[in-house]
């Protein structure tokens, strides 16, 4: 079985503009985000880029980058085009790792990427254990609340992803992290679809997928990683970083 990793990336993220090609240790973040997705050693790796700087970037570091459109609506329908344009034989996979998840586990990119296999399920996505109370109020931060329980060894079924939990019940949900396997077969289907109400209402488009009946399975990280979205996100990371 073959797998493609894609990383989406683009350089006007309204939170924080630019933030690709912000430096950790002397390098851009898509550029360590590039290599982790490379060492963990399941596939060829590809940027969708896009923008140019981003392009250019990512080959001066030794990565491998596609410009794809500016119109867009989510990173998923951006590795598609990547895909597309990309036109890549015999490949049973896509994996999507987020452009802006420096300190992603490449144990857990594994992990999801064996029980994809192992289950041959349509859609894998990553959640770890919520340690910080102030994880269920903040809504930039993504939670998914799974059917059954999670542990190392299951691979249970997203019931919904939610950013606020006002109302809802706390029971079996995690902090998702936006990572996802898809089937090619399913990508392709994905893409097909309109963005859904619940979709554009929430901002998070794997709703798209639950709404018009597509399972996702969730995987157990070892932890939640850093995601930069923000300017304090950043400065967190930088922190972290110097150290490693």
């Amino acid at each position: 079985m073959k797998t493609l990793i894609i990383i989406p990336s683009r350089m006007s993220a309204t939170r924080l503009p630019g933030k690709p090609l912000l430096k950790l240790n002397g390098k851009s973040i898509i550029s360590h985000v590039f290599k982790k997705a490379e060492s963990a050693k399941i596939g060829e790796v590809v940027v969708a880029a896009e923008d140019k700087e981003i392009l250019n970037d990512v080959k001066k570091n030794g990565g491998n980058a596609i410009l794809t459109s500016r119109k867009h609506k989510t990173g998923t329908d951006r590795i598609y085009e990547a895909f597309t344009l990309l036109d890549k034989k015999n490949i049973d996979f896509i994996m999507n790792v987020q452009g802006d998840e420096p300190d992603i586990d490449v144990d857990d990119i594994r992990t999801l990427h064996d029980k994809m296999r192992l289950n041959k399920s349509k859609i894998g996505t990553l959640a770890a254990q919520i340690n910080n109370d102030e994880i269920y109020n903040n809504e930039n931060i993504v939670k998914v609340k799974i059917k059954d329980t999670l542990n190392k060894d299951s691979f249970p079924l997203a019931k919904t992803f939610m950013r606020n939990l006002i109302g809802q019940d706390m029971r079996n949900v995690y902090h998702h992290i936006g990572i996802y396997c898809y089937e090619v077969k399913t990508l392709k289907k994905f893409v097909s679809f309109n963005q859904s109400k619940n979709e554009i209402d929430n901002k998070l488009e794997q709703l798209r997928a639950l709404d018009n009946n597509i399972n996702i399975n969730v995987s157990l990280a070892k932890r939640s990683p850093i995601g930069v979205d923000t300017e304090e996100d950043y400065l967190a990371i930088k922190k972290i970083m110097k150290y490693k």
